[in-house]
């Protein structure tokens, strides 16, 4: 039985079409230096790359 590694579990997220997504980064703390264009788009989620979502994919196998 192949077990899901949590530790990607916690940081990424698959779509119901298969895509992977994941948190930006930088979005802790000092944003008061940072531009408001830079924590808008922060807040938003983003797609993984697809040369790095396969192996990340093969960690999850029932789809967290």
């Amino acid at each position: 039985m192949q077990k899901t590694k949590k530790s990607v579990a916690k940081r990424f997220k698959l779509t119901s079409t298969g895509k992977l997504m994941r948190r930006t980064p930088g979005f802790r703390h000092l944003l008061a230096s940072k531009s408001t264009k830079q924590k808008r788009r922060a807040s938003r989620d983003k797609q993984v790359a697809e040369g790095h979502a396969k192996p990340l994919k093969r960690c999850l196998p029932f789809g967290l």
